[in-house]
């Protein structure tokens, strides 16, 4: 029963898309992209993941205190662990575990990296590397378990990078909800404070910190830049594409302090990757 169900939830219903499949479309474009290139058979279940992602990402945010976080974080922990929630991905997800499609440990991890955000701030930038290697790091090993890929752990690095890459594109949109996601040492370095980025989210010049923390992250992709990935894991690690070409925007600051969709170019990298099988250098446009 629980492997008909996970399989249930790697297809379509008709002409559509799962739950799951519709959130990552809706919530998570860049993960839902690179997503389209992994096998068939698979896809489902990777969207899948990516939804649970997505619902770890949304604690912190649609909760109005750090505690109440905590409680929605410790929710999906009994899901893993296999207790019965209502929610139109909690079953899916059970199952999936159960079948052997995703690994409980790592999901568990997924869940433990999160909380950090429930603290009032990061304090170093080593704090935030580990933050990012745990949550978006912590979600390529998984993909990449599931997609077959020989060494998941070897992909972390890459995963990071592109967490990176989203913590820098969105540290306006973040700060303009009450939320600073930049480490305190490396604000304080430019005069900078988690506060005084959150009560005036359009004033500070957070350029040169971005600049900086942009350089984290093109470290990340250097230490993934030897990874082999099998073909049919390829789409584990097509993230680290975009996060190349925003780490690079960023550095360059020609990125815009808000994002709108991606471009052609964007999307087109990604699909040069996965049809060759290779990833460019770090920080490439």
């Amino acid at each position: 029963m629980a492997g008909h169900t996970a399989r249930q939830a790697s297809q379509p219903a008709g002409a559509g898309l799962t739950a799951a499949g519709e959130i990552v479309k809706r919530q998570d474009p860049d993960r839902f992209l690179t997503a389209l290139f992994a096998p068939a058979e698979k896809r489902g279940t990777l969207l899948l993941l990516y939804a649970f992602n997505h619902e770890l990402a949304r604690a912190r945010e649609v909760a109005s205190e750090p505690p109440v976080a905590l409680i929605r974080l410790h929710w999906w922990r009994e899901v893993i662990e296999g207790t019965f929630k209502r929610h139109p991905i909690a079953e899916p997800l059970r199952a999936a575990i159960a079948s052997g499609e995703l690994n409980g440990a790592d999901l568990l991890a997924m869940v433990d990296a999160r909380e950090p955000e429930t603290d009032p701030a990061i304090t170093t930038t080593a704090e935030w590397r580990d933050y990012l290697r745990g949550t978006a790091g912590g979600l390529a090993v998984a993909a990449g378990r599931l997609l077959g890929a020989s060494d998941p752990e070897a992909l972390r690095p890459l995963g990071a990078a592109y967490g990176a890459a989203g913590v820098l594109r969105s540290a306006r949109t973040l700060a303009r909800h009450g939320r600073c996601l930049l480490p305190e040492d490396c604000l304080a370095r430019h005069g900078l404070s988690p506060e005084a980025v959150t009560l005036a989210p359009e004033s500070p010049d957070l350029a040169p910190v971005l600049v900086d923390l942009a350089g984290e992250g093109r470290t990340m992709l250097r230490d993934g830049a030897s990874v082999r990935v099998e073909r049919t894991a390829i789409a584990a690690v097509l993230p680290a594409v975009l996060a190349g070409r925003d780490l690079h925007r960023i550095a360059a600051r020609s990125l815009p302090a808000s994002p709108g969709p991606r471009g052609l170019g964007d999307r087109l990298a990604v699909t040069a990757a996965a049809l060759f099988g290779k990833l460019p250098a770090a920080g490439g446009r």
